[in-house]
Order: structure tokens, then sequence, then C-alpha cells
């Protein structure tokens, strides 16, 4: 019994501490969850608007009353050109949940085309839509 006392008692308790100490770094480290993005999901029909406020940043009207920011990876100063269109390609589901989701480009309509990677994107709030400047709401 002493044996257990002084030696496998304490190993013990340094196992099962280092086991609670990784289990919460885990959780830090753990996205959320897939059901928690699906309250920001929306579908490419919905889609209503765009406007681009820089070369790495998009804003996307959704349901006329909810405004998305798209991060853009590497951005391009063609989305502040005149007349220039942005382009969705749909692959299988219409719905956009996260990233990769958007697959566009912008165009244009003369044969210049860009592609754009999303590496982000968020609804917005209230008062977040409310500090954009009037001329980048879509």
């Amino acid at each position: 019994m002493s044996i257990f006392r002084t030696l496998v008692r304490p190993g013990l308790i340094a196992i099962s501490l280092a086991a609670v100490n990784s289990v919460a770094a885990l959780a830090e480290t753990t996205p959320p969850a897939p059901s928690d993005h699906l309250n920001h999901c929306f579908y490419m029909s919905q889609w209503h608007g765009w406007s681009a406020p820089s070369e790495d940043v998009l804003y996307l009207r959704v349901n006329m009353h909810e405004i998305y920011k798209v991060e853009l990876a590497s951005g391009t100063s063609l989305l502040q050109a005149p007349d220039v269109h942005l382009v969705s390609v749909e692959r299988g589901s219409d719905s956009v949940c996260f990233p990769i989701d958007l697959e566009l480009s912008v165009s244009d309509g003369f044969g210049i085309k860009e592609r754009l990677i999303a590496k982000s994107i968020s609804k917005l709030t209230d008062a977040e839509v409310a500090a954009i400047p009037k001329k980048y709401v879509p």
C-alpha cells in the first residue's frame, strides 16, 4: 500500500491533470461547430448588390436588409473601376456559409477578368452597417 501512495498515486494525479489541461487547450482552439454558422448563411439568389470600399473588401447586400462583408485573400484595383461586374459561379448548392462557398471573379466586360478568393465572410451587425460610408453601402 505504501508503494501505491508514494509512486503510483502521484503519477495518476499528474496524468489526470495533464489530460484536463489538454482538453482545455483543445476547447480554446476548436472552431465553432458548423451549426453555429448556419444562422449566417444565405442563398446566391438572395444576393441583390455589392460594393467594394477597397481592393480587398466586398460588401454584399442580401435579402435587401442584410449586409455581408467578404475579405479577399488578394484584392484587385479592378473592383473599384467603373462599370465592372462581379461574377459568381455556383457549383452544386447555391448556399453560402463559408468563404469557400464563394467562387467569384470581377470582369470589366471587355475580356479582363480576375479571380477573387474569399478568405472570410461575416454578416454585419446593424451598428457595423451604419458605420459604412453611404457611397459603399450596396
